[in-house]
């Protein structure tokens, strides 16, 4: 890409957006009046501040939480995308590898963010699913995580298989937790759905339908997305090659998010692919970013938006010179944390400012102390034997008993703390025995 290629981009974007971004009243002044700006008085912020705005009852709000492609990387993660409705409910779409590092940057409670909708099972479309069960249910979830996900081929390749798949894999981790932490959030339920459906209603509540349609993808399994509340309309591909389904489905979106792969010559030159590598998979297996221009110019959604391709310095204006010459509509480039708030009045487009160094948000209800058949229901459910999740007489052995007085100081200073006995648990042990 050429200096004089990159100019020529950077004053598309001037005439896309010059003329919104200065009013009409400023234009006229020509800087003859002084601004009024005090130097100590807080002034707006063209940002997005998480849990600083109130959603409107009419206003559809969605977050980018991953962006990248299927390699990782700290600068954008896969594949990820958070809808907020008006009405309190939440909705992930896809949730790829890193993407639960920038949902909890969100600090939204875990209860609101039971329900995953997932295109298909590559891990850079939910590798992260995991961490979002475990560490949700840790953070306080107090609910089910629920998960969407189309069928496959076969039966191996559906998404209920690869839910049980996950539970046998955590199967170690859950038996380490039960009867010592709040359980209710450490359940999964999968909901399969027909991934040959043509826009299947699979979630209908509240006032909410969300329908499933084929993609094409790799192999036969994939789909993609509508959410309709409100006169408002969501649509979101996942990994596609740009298709029929598509077309007619997406059509009076008003944001429709498609992949849009890194261009072919940048496949060769940043990636190392051969050319037979890179055009097979930068416009057979993914969509190229002429065939996003393609299609999106054919849907003509109030907004649409491209994602799944490394937005760098070097790279963002190839993608965006050849998206425009095939479509000239509303455009956003995605990147990890933008922000689109959308209502029949119009869409803004921002970017949110997040904390890094998060703990767990608020609890949507009072804790729930372990109950005290857990261990058994959890024993009776996965036919682990309770007497071998722990503390073995082969364990047992092996505690240092003279830690157990500088512990009693804890136990006794949370007693005074809490105004009740916290017993030490050596010595109820003993005092049970």
């Amino acid at each position: 890409m050429t200096v004089f290629t990159v100019g020529v981009v950077t004053g598309i974007y001037f005439k896309d957006y010059l003329a919104e971004a200065i009013p009409p009243s400023v234009a006229a002044t020509s800087g003859q009046e002084k601004p009024d700006v005090s130097p100590v008085s807080a002034r707006p912020r063209d940002a997005y501040y998480p849990n600083s705005e109130d959603l409107a009852p009419d206003e559809m709000r969605v977050i980018a939480c991953g962006t990248g492609m299927p390699t990782q990387r700290m600068a954008q993660a896969a594949a990820c995308f958070l809808v907020e409705l008006g009405n309190g409910d939440k909705f992930l779409f896809d949730i790829g590898s890193g993407s639960a590092e920038r949902i909890s940057a969100l600090q939204i409670p875990y209860t609101y963010l039971d329900k995953v909708f997932i295109g298909h099972l590559h891990a850079d479309h939910f590798g992260a699913l995991g961490e979002l069960f475990i560490g949700g249910a840790i953070m306080g979830r107090q609910v089910p995580l629920r998960v969407w996900g189309p069928s496959g081929a076969v039966e191996e390749l559906g998404t209920a298989h690869a839910i049980e798949g996950m539970k046998q894999m955590y199967k170690w981790d859950l038996a380490g937790r039960v009867g010592m932490i709040d359980w209710r959030g450490f359940q999964l339920e999968a909901n399969e759905f027909d991934y040959r459906a043509e826009n299947a209603v699979i979630y209908q509540d509240n006032g909410v339908t969300i329908r499933s349609f084929p993609a094409i993808h790799a192999i036969d399994g994939p789909v993609s997305f509508s959410l309709e509340w409100n006169g408002l309309k969501f649509v979101y591909g996942s990994d596609s090659y740009p298709n029929k389904w598509f077309l007619e489905y997406a059509k009076d979106a008003d944001i429709a998010i498609h992949e849009c792969f890194i261009a072919v010559p940048d496949l060769v030159r940043k990636m190392k692919f051969t050319p037979e590598q890179a055009l097979t998979v930068g416009t057979q297996i993914h969509t190229a970013p002429e065939a996003f221009g393609k299609i999106m110019s054919e849907v003509k959604p109030r907004m649409a938006v491209a994602y799944h391709f490394f937005k760098d310095f070097d790279t963002t204006a190839e993608v965006y010179e050849r998206i425009r010459t095939t479509y000239d509509g509303p455009l956003s480039l995605a990147e990890d944390f933008m922000v689109w708030n959308i209502s029949k009045d119009g869409i803004t487009m921002r970017m949110a400012a997040v904390e890094e160094a998060t703990w767990a948000p608020p609890l949507t209800g009072e804790a729930q102390l372990p109950g005290k058949n857990d261990r058994q229901n959890y024993s009776e459910a996965t036919g682990v034997p309770v007497e071998n999740m722990n503390n073995s007489d082969f364990i047992a052995k092996g505690r240092w008993g003279a830690v157990d007085d500088v512990l009693r100081g804890v136990y006794k200073e949370a007693s005074e703390v809490v105004g009740r006995e916290l017993p030490y648990p050596a010595d109820q042990k003993a005092k049970e025995q």
